[in-house]
C-alpha cells in the first residue's frame, strides 16, 4: 500500500482493510462477506477487467468529472445534475427579474391613478357655500340641481340645443335629492313648480330660490321644507350636460312612445336610442309630449341620470383611460359643488346613483293656482313621513315612492 495514498490498496489488493478481523479463522474466507464476491459477480456498475485476478474491484474507480466543473451539456438519456440552465440569466434570477418588473408596473399604475385623482380633484369648481343647519339628520344628503343657465354657450350652440336666448334667468330646471346611508340609496325628484316658502321671499315656486339667492338659498329652502341637512350640492348647466354626455360616448335610453317636441327639440322614435349630448338635453327638457307634463319629465330626468352614472361607472369606461380620464375631467369642470366636496364624495354619489330607490315627493295637487302661477302642492302628511324616515336612516314606508317609468 502506498503511504502517499492509503486508499490505493483498497482498490488494487482486493483485501479487506488491515484492521478487519477474519470471520472463521485468520485468512479464512468462510463467513467473511468481503471475500464472498468473485470475479463472476463484480460490484454493480464496475468492470472487473484490468484488476488483479479474482479481485472483485477494478484497478481504479470509473472516470468522472471533478466536482464543480461542467463537461458540457448532458447527452440524451444522461442524468441531469441538480443545477440547470435557466432561460433568463443565472439560476433563480428569472423569478427575481419578473418580480421586479411586476413591482415597477404596480408602482407606475398606483402613481398614475393617484396622480389622476389629484389632478381631477383639483379641477372641481368648489364655488358653493353651504348654509348653517341646526337640526339633526342622519346619513348623507345631496341636492342635485340642473340649472337652465345659458352661460358659456355660443349662439350656434344655443340654436342647436333649442335652449332659447333667455339669459336673464337662472332657475333650477330639475331638482333631485339623493339620500345615502339607509338600507338603500334613495333618489327623490322635487317638482320645480313646488309651492313652498322661500326664506326672505315669501312663498313661491321652489325653482325661483336659485334665481333669488343662488345655490345657498336653494339649499336653505330645501332644508327648511324637508328637515334634512344638505351635506353636498352638485349643479350642472345646459352646456355641461351636453359635454359630459358626448365625452362618455352617449347614453342609452329606451322610450315607450315616440316624442316630438318643437320646444326642446326632442324628436325620437319609440324604442332604444344612444343619445348624444344634444339629444340628451332635449330629452330631459321635454314636457310637452306628455299629458302630465312636468311630472313625467322629472321621471325621465331620474331615468337619464341613472343611465348616465351606470355607464360612467361601468367597466367600459373606468377600464379605458382614453374615455375615463376625459369624462372625469369634463365632468369635474362642468359641475358646481360645495366647498367641502372631494372627488371621493362624487364617486360615492355616482355609485349610489347606479340603482337607487326612486320616486317623486308625494303630491296632493299638481295644478294649484297661486300668485306665482300654476304650481304643485305637496301631500304634506306623506311628505313629512317620507322625509322623517330619511332623517333617521330608515327604509321608506311602502307606497310613498312609486318608482320611475320612462315616457
Amino acid at each position: 500500500m502506498s503511504e502517499d495514498n492509503p486508499w490505493q490498496g483498497w482498490y488494487q489488493d482486493g483485501k479487506p482493510p488491515a484492521n478487519r478481523q477474519p470471520g472463521n479463522g485468520a485468512g479464512s474466507a468462510a463467513g467473511d462477506p468481503w471475500n464472498d464476491r468473485t470475479a463472476a459477480s463484480p460490484m454493480p456498475g464496475y468492470s472487473s477487467s484490468g484488476g488483479s485476478s479474482g479481485s472483485p474491484w477494478p484497478s481504479q474507480p470509473p472516470p468522472s468529472a471533478p466536482p464543480g466543473r461542467g463537461g458540457g451539456m448532458p447527452g440524451p438519456g444522461a442524468p441531469r445534475s441538480g443545477r440547470t440552465w435557466r432561460f433568463w440569466g443565472q439560476p433563480g434570477r428569472r423569478g427575481r427579474r419578473i418580480a421586479l418588473v411586476i413591482g415597477v408596473v404596480v408602482i407606475v399604475l398606483i402613481a398614475g391613478v393617484a396622480g389622476s385623482y389629484f389632478w381631477i380633484n383639483g379641477k372641481l369648481n368648489r364655488s358653493v357655500a353651504l348654509p348653517a343647519f341646526s337640526g339633526q339628520s342622519a346619513g348623507t344628503n345631496w341636492l342635485i340641481a340642473g340649472s337652465d343657465t345659458r352661460q358659456g354657450l355660443s349662439t350656434a350652440q344655443i340654436v342647436q340645443d333649442h335652449v332659447g336666448f333667455d339669459f336673464g334667468t337662472d332657475d333650477s330646471d330639475s331638482l333631485m335629492l339623493l339620500h345615502m346611508g339607509g338600507p338603500k340609496p334613495v333618489l327623490i325628484s322635487i317638482p320645480r313648480d313646488s309651492y313652498v316658502p322661500i326664506p326672505g321671499h315669501g312663498s313661491n315656486k321652489i325653482n325661483a330660490a336659485l334665481a333669488f339667492g343662488g345655490p345657498s338659498l336653494l339649499i336653505q329652502t330645501v332644508e327648511n321644507v324637508t328637515g334634512l341637512r344638505i351635506d353636498h350640492y352638485m349643479g350642472i348647466g345646459f352646456g355641461g350636460l351636453v359635454s359630459v354626455v358626448n365625452t362618455v360616448g352617449g347614453v342609452r335610453i329606451c322610450l315607450t312612445q315616440a316624442i316630438d317636441d318643437s320646444f326642446s327639440g326632442a324628436k325620437l322614435s319609440k324604442g332604444c336610442h344612444n343619445l348624444n349630448g344634444t339629444q340628451a338635453l332635449a330629452f330631459v327638457r321635454d314636457r310637452h309630449s306628455f299629458a302630465d307634463s312636468d311630472l313625467q319629465r322629472i321621471q325621465d330626468q331620474r331615468a337619464f341620470l341613472k343611465a348616465l352614472l351606470a355607464k360612467a361607472t361601468g367597466p367600459g369606461v373606468y377600464l379605458n383611460p382614453f374615455v375615463s380620464l376625459p369624462f372625469a375631467s369634463t365632468a369635474a369642470s362642468s359641475i358646481s359643488v360645495d366647498k367641502g366636496t372631494s372627488l371621493y364624495d362624487l364617486i360615492q354619489a355616482a355609485m349610489a346613483l347606479r340603482n337607487p330607490e326612486t320616486g317623486t315627493v308625494p303630491i296632493a295637487n299638481a295644478d294649484l293656482q297661486t300668485a306665482a302661477g300654476d304650481s304643485v302642492e305637496w301631500n304634506r302628511t306623506e311628505a313629512l313621513e317620507l322625509f322623517d324616515a330619511l332623517q333617521q336612516n330608515k327604509a321608506v314606508p311602502a307606497g310613498l315612492l312609486t318608482g320611475t317609468t320612462v315616457g
